[in-house]
């Protein structure tokens, strides 16, 4: 594989970590490869520390491609509670309020998601990485400080409802970029004057790229450490390594790069 030149790594994100964990223990797999102390790696997409799935990882010259696989269509499970609230809209912090549940019926919840489908205008959520004043919302959020966001136009293609029960619904929402699943729980439940929150998340496809398509991180790593490398015509003969590197590598967490 020519790393320097650019691949694609398309891995599935684990539960609890972050965007940044993800990247970082595939650059660290590919610094002990090459046996280099810097190499350009990115992915394609943020997703919460607490969903998981499809995450594209792309190397060297391919990060150039970054801005064209994010503004691929996104597809989502999400398991959504109804009857409750929290003020991250997920359960990164703890139900603030709760509400009835017994008037809510399949009919009812059909027709909500049938209102989100199309163009539609979203809030962020207040514990996102969107920018107020230059900072990060979610630093501000998280000090218990008033946050406002403005609605953004997004398109969510389809809402299609799995499994249904007063208390809990699990939906498959194809999407625009920008999406915020979170806050699409948050606004169903409001819909359905039930109040809601995300209790989980899968990415299943981004673009072309299905979860079928995607390496656990322990096996992308394994990858990299494994494979035959190649190089472009002009990188520098002596930062070619001379033997594949195998050994030594981390395959049970973030490593340290």
């Amino acid at each position: 594989m020519n790393f320097v030149d650019g691949e694609i790594i398309c891995i599935d994100k684990p539960y609890g970590w972050t965007s940044f964990d993800a990247v970082k223990r595939v650059r660290g797999a590919l610094l002990r490869r090459l046996r280099v102390k810097k190499f350009k790696v990115g992915h394609a997409g943020t997703l919460d520390p607490l969903a998981t799935g499809v995450m594209i990882v792309c190397t060297g010259r391919a990060t150039k491609r970054i801005e064209e696989l994010q503004a691929g269509v996104k597809e989502y499970v999400a398991d959504i509670a109804l009857g409750a609230t929290t003020p991250s809209f997920d359960l990164e912090t703890e139900i603030d309020a709760t509400y009835p549940t017994d008037h809510i019926t399949r009919e009812a919840v059909d027709e909500v998601l049938h209102r989100f489908t199309g163009r539609i205008e979203q809030v962020p959520p207040a514990f996102s990485a969107c920018k107020i004043d230059g900072r990060r919302a979610y630093h501000l959020a998280r000090k218990g400080r008033e946050v406002e966001l403005k609605p953004k136009v997004l398109v969510i293609d389809e809402i299609e409802l799995l499994e249904y029960s007063q208390s809990a619904i699990r939906i498959r929402v194809v999407c625009s970029k920008g999406t915020y699943i979170r806050a699409l729980a948050r606004d169903i439940g409001q819909a359905l004057g039930s109040g809601g929150h995300l209790t989980a998340l899968r990415r299943t496809r981004v673009g072309n790229v299905t979860i079928d398509d995607c390496l656990p991180v322990d096996r992308a790593a394994r990858l990299i450490a494994e494979v035959p490398l190649e190089f472009p015509p002009d990188y520098p003969p002596e930062l070619i390594p001379a033997d594949p590197v195998t050994e030594n590598n981390n395959l049970h967490g973030p490593a340290e790069a």
